[in-house]
């Protein structure tokens, strides 16, 4: 599998999506949360740009490197469908300056900080494995 290009084209897709969500953003039970999501698209779309563009430089196991490619998109793409899930229902988990005010019912507010705990760890993860890889690629051959 090429992981590179599949990462560009998820980079490209993901700003695409963030570009039209902030298109949709006025519609939004939480407009300031509706731009929050706009923003993570185009972020987590452009975080996995850069990615992609290093990804020949990135040395893992192979193992490894299946679990850096899908916690880099679970945690990318989840992040835009979380924080989007939160501008829909209006919550205020984990995200206090974007609340603005509201509050959902407490189970979407649940669901919400179980989404963004989970994707936090999965970003976080995605990090640590390529931070690893990138390690191991300069230990062999390069400067540290």
């Amino acid at each position: 599998m090429n992981y590179r290009q599949r990462l560009l084209f998820h980079g490209m897709a993901l700003f695409l999506i963030g570009l039209l969500t902030g298109l949709a953003e006025q519609h939004f039970t939480n407009v300031r949360m509706g731009l929050a999501a706009h923003l993570e698209g185009i972020m987590n779309g452009t975080f996995l740009l850069a990615v992609g563009a290093i990804w020949n430089e990135v040395k893992l196991p192979t193992r490894a490197n299946v679990i850096a490619y899908w916690t880099l998109l679970g945690g990318t793409y989840g992040n835009w469908a979380v924080t989007t899930v939160a501008a829909i229902l209006g919550t205020a988990a984990l995200s206090p300056v974007s609340a603005a005010g509201h509050t959902a019912v407490q189970w979407q507010e649940a669901l919400v900080t179980l989404g963004f705990v989970l994707i936090g760890l999965t970003i976080i993860s995605a990090s640590v494995l390529l931070l690893w890889g990138l390690r191991r690629s300069t230990a062999h051959g390069g400067m540290a």
